[in-house]
Formats: structure tokens, C-alpha cells, sequence
């Protein structure tokens, strides 16, 4: 599994027009080769970003997927540049040990 990260500093006030912009998405990355899922957490604190975890099969899903048509149409629209309160960061990792819940 490879998880993707995308810590996003959203400027006071714009956390609606961020969070209504993942509600109201295309749903283009679910159709995705290899793209297991997607995680927008909101924080819980002032002066936290948001962070949009995705999930998928290996690294070559998720480069396909920012090589895409799809990817380039969901990123076509962005949000005015005062919406971010500093420069978000993006972090990839391989899941080395996971762990689930017994049933």
C-alpha cells in the first residue's frame, strides 16, 4: 500500500469553501486504477491544516492517477490564493507495518 498525504493550511474563514469543495467533488480519483480511498481530516486545533490522505495499491496507482486526465480536471479550479494560510506540504509513504481492528 502507498498513502499520500497533503497537509493544506486553510485561512480562517475559508474552512467551508475548502470542506464544501471535497463534498461536492466529481468523484473522479474513485474510478482510479489502484486508488483504495480518501480521508479529509479536519483538524481539531487552531493553526492545524487539514489533511487529505489518499490510499492506493502501490506508487505506480497513484502516479497514474496525477498523470491523468481526471486528475488534471480536479485540479483545474482552485481556490483564490488568501484561502491558504502558508504553503501545504505533500508527504508519500509505503505502508511498511499495518494493523486492523479484530473482528
Amino acid at each position: 500500500m502507498y498513502i499520500v498525504t497533503n497537509r493544506v493550511p486553510v485561512a480562517p474563514g475559508y474552512e467551508e469553501m475548502f470542506e464544501e469543495r471535497f463534498r461536492n467533488r466529481a468523484g473522479q480519483i474513485d474510478k482510479q486504477a489502484g486508488f483504495v480511498r480518501m480521508q479529509v481530516l479536519k483538524p481539531d486545533a487552531p493553526d492545524t491544516p487539514y489533511v487529505v490522505q489518499t490510499t492506493w495499491k502501490d506508487k505506480q496507482a497513484f502516479e497514474g492517477w496525477v498523470g491523468s486526465e481526471d486528475f488534471k480536471m480536479a485540479h483545474s479550479n482552485p481556490m483564490p490564493k488568501e484561502a491558504f494560510a502558508g504553503e501545504g506540504k505533500i508527504e508519500m509513504f509505503e505502508v511498511l507495518i499495518a494493523a486492523d481492528a479484530a473482528s
